[in-house]
């Protein structure tokens, strides 16, 4: 993909990586086929060529070496109230942002890239802000399909064993009759920056949603998230990533 259409000066990339890693210690710097899994974040945006800045933001000094190493910037460490496990990301990157760029003149839009979503390609970025601009929208996250897995015939169970439908209506219809419904994934968030500042949040009435393959949506929350990764990357599932050994 070309990009002679791309913007100049005008996008921030934001990684928000924070070091306290719970359900996997040091998830962040951890190696995944053969390099940190921050490196293939910071490397789609580097290679997309759309941000005239890309920005890790993290409370740890090892992911911060880390990261420069590899070719980002890291202007600051990130406060330790923003370090938590119940912050809202979107205000990580808000921080972020108002850092940067306190005057609000410097960016246009800002995108979210989260290091857990490591098969996101730098096409990927290209063709979700290309869809981000042509849309006009204030604010797109990208979304991906369920799959084999269909959402509408979902069931809670509980200590007894007992199924109750969560959309009992449906549970009686053919999947073929149902609309699709898509899952939001954190490969690749944008926002006009404004409305971020304004709103605090990219999850507003108005976002939009970009659909990526399943293949490249995978968020690494887990122990098998991260050997499904490992399977893909293996497979040859996605573009420009290193296959494991």
């Amino acid at each position: 993909m070309e990009n002679s259409s791309l913007p100049d000066q005008l996008c921030l990339a934001v990684i928000p990586a924070r070091g306290g890693s719970k359900r996997i210690p040091s998830k962040n710097i951890r190696d995944l086929c053969g390099k940190p899994i921050i490196t293939y974040t910071i490397d789609a945006a580097m290679q997309s060529s759309i941000f005239s800045r890309i920005i890790v933001s993290t409370d740890s000094d090892k992911i911060a070496n880390l990261a420069r190493r590899f070719g980002a910037e890291v202007p600051f460490m990130r406060d330790a109230g923003l370090s938590d496990d119940y912050t809202p990301v979107s205000l990580v990157t808000l921080d972020a942002l108002q850092r940067l760029d306190l005057d609000g003149i410097r960016f246009r839009y800002v995108a979210q890239l989260m290091p857990n979503c490591p098969l996101r390609t730098a096409e990927d970025i290209q063709n979700s802000y290309r869809q981000f601009v042509d849309t006009k929208a204030d604010s797109q996250i990208s979304v991906t399909r369920y799959g084999w897995l269909n959402p509408w015939w979902a069931m809670t169970l509980n200590a007894k064993y007992h199924l109750s439908s969560i959309f009992p209506e449906q549970t009686g219809k053919r999947s073929q009759d149902l609309p699709e419904l898509f899952c939001p994934t954190g490969a690749i968030w944008w926002a006009k920056v404004e409305v971020l500042r304004q709103e605090k949040t990219f999850h507003i009435p108005s976002r939009t949603g970009w659909e990526i393959p399943w293949q490249r949506a995978i968020d690494i929350d887990t122990e098998y998230d991260w050997q499904l990764a490992e399977l893909l990357i293996q497979g040859h599932q996605f573009k420009s990533q290193p296959e494991c050994q």
